[in-house]
């Protein structure tokens, strides 16, 4: 072996690994997953529930999600109670098997527990309860597919009926996928469902989550929405980018000035120009695409500003071990729900640009 090729020989390795975990084939094509690889890849899937809900797929002293978690091996939870919301958000994360297994579970377990639960309205006499998927705005076109031909196939295939909202939820970039069947058949909706989320996982990268509780209280900082009290904060306002871990509960630091003006500022408005309650927002987005969304010069980060009206800081550094930097969002819901989009689109093309570069 020539020197050349010595040196060579790693970069092909790379490249062939590469191709490997891709599951491309000799001929360049990318090769179709097998049912046991669908069955078998990990994910995360959340729906939207009601108090009520929350209440059953819990039950007493967490035995129903507890029996879940055990009978599917999925994580599973729901987030807590905030005062004066009503949505809650259903968290399953698992293998594909084990996620669609658990959604179909969810639904029997709504039929079951509705009447006790007092949940008036949402009882069909059908025997089909709604589960209210939250998707990515990104990942919904291959759901839906061209001319609508992938939902209709989803809908024949698992016997339910799906409706996708057309707009996405307020400070986030997700919509609701509801879906309305028997629990077998929110069974197999799931497992379809999940089938286009894997082949499309890409996309779902810098995903703004949804949080039912993003309202901050005039005069109060942006941890304090939802008439939280003291210790963990039940309204957390900063959302995933869909990239790293999970924020804990801890209040965090990244909103601090460390001038020594910081004492000698007032207090930031509560409401804007035209009597709208002010919103914090934060969401964390890595730290190597932070100079693509800021620009030349801030060009870009100035021009979010101007479209969106919204008021958006920058933290200088890090926020943990990620290696995430914090964007502090300030205005009406309006505002911020189009400087969210803005720069969710900047992560998405940016992205686009790096894998075409790639190759």
């Amino acid at each position: 072996m020539s020197a050349e090729d010595a040196q060579q020989s790693p970069d092909l390795n790379r490249v062939s690994d590469s191709f490997d975990r891709l599951g491309v084939n000799d001929d360049g094509d990318v090769a179709p997953r097998t049912e046991q690889e669908y069955a078998e890849s990990q994910l995360t899937l959340r729906a939207i529930v009601s108090s009520k809900e929350a209440g059953v797929i819990i039950g007493k002293a967490g035995k129903n999600v507890a029996d879940l978690r055990d009978e599917t091996g999925v994580r599973a939870g729901v987030s807590k109670v905030v005062q004066g919301v009503h949505d809650r958000v259903l968290s399953v994360t698992g293998s594909l098997s084990g996620i669609s297994k658990a959604y179909g579970l969810v639904a029997k377990g709504l039929l079951d527990g509705a009447p006790q639960m007092g949940m008036a309205g949402l009882i069909r006499t059908d025997g089909t309860h709604p589960i209210r998927l939250l998707i990515s705005h990104n990942q919904m076109g291959t759901i839906i597919g061209r001319q609508g031909l992938k939902i209709k196939q989803i809908q024949d295939t698992s016997g339910v009926r799906m409706v996708a909202q057309k707009e996405m939820l307020p400070q986030s970039t997700e919509r609701i996928v509801e879906v309305q069947g028997s629990p077998q058949g929110i069974e197999k909706a799931v497992w379809e469902i999940g089938k286009c989320l894997i082949d499309d996982s890409e996309r779902g990268y810098g995903t703004v989550l949804y949080n039912p509780a993003v309202r901050v209280a005039p005069g109060a900082g942006p941890l304090a929405n939802g008439g939280g009290g003291g210790g963990a904060t039940p309204g957390r306002a900063y959302n995933r980018t869909g990239h790293g871990a999970d924020f804990s509960d801890a209040p965090p630091t990244y909103n601090r000035r460390s001038g020594s003006d910081a004492a000698s500022r007032p207090p930031p408005p509560t409401h804007t120009e035209d009597g709208e309650e002010m919103q914090t927002q934060n969401i964390s987005i890595p730290s190597d695409m932070v100079g693509c969304i800021i620009g030349r010069g801030g060009s870009k980060i100035t021009e979010i500003r101007k479209s969106s009206g919204a008021r958006i800081s920058i933290a200088k550094a890090p926020h943990d071990e990620t290696g995430e930097r914090m964007f502090t969002i300030t205005g009406s819901a309006a505002s911020n729900e189009k400087a969210l989009y803005l720069l969710y689109e900047n992560l998405e093309a940016e992205k686009m640009r790096r894998s075409q570069s790639q190759e």
